[in-house]
C-alpha cells in the first residue's frame, strides 16, 4: 500500500516541476504529474523488489529523490525540444 506515498510524491514533484519551471505554454498540464508519479511507482517497485523495506531510509530517499532529478531534468529536455521543434515546423511553413 506505501507504493501510493511513491505515486503521490512523484505526481506531487511534477506539479512543482510544471509550475515552477518556464514553458507551461508548451506542455500538458498532466505530462509532466503524470511522469513523476510513474518514475515514483517504478522507483519504489524496483527496489522493494531488491528486498529494500519501508523501514529502510534508503527506499524514503530514492522514492523522492530520483523522481525529483528525472521530472526536472525531463522537464526542461521537453520544453526544450518542443519548441525548437516548433520554429523548425513554422520555418517549414514560412510562418516565420
Amino acid at each position: 500500500m506505501e507504493i501510493l506515498l511513491a505515486f503521490i510524491f512523484g505526481a506531487a514533484l511534477g506539479l512543482v516541476a510544471h509550475y515552477a519551471l518556464p514553458g507551461r505554454d508548451v506542455r500538458g498540464a498532466a505530462l509532466v504529474p503524470l511522469l513523476g508519479a510513474v518514475t515514483g511507482g517504478v522507483v519504489w517497485l524496483a527496489l522493494t523488489a531488491l528486498g529494500l523495506t519501508t523501514a529502510s531510509i534508503w527506499l524514503w530517499a530514492a522514492a523522492v529523490v530520483i523522481p525529483a532529478a528525472v521530472v526536472f531534468s525531463a522537464t526542461v529536455l521537453l520544453t526544450r525540444v518542443r519548441r525548437a521543434r516548433d520554429e523548425r515546423v513554422k520555418k517549414s511553413l514560412k510562418l516565420v
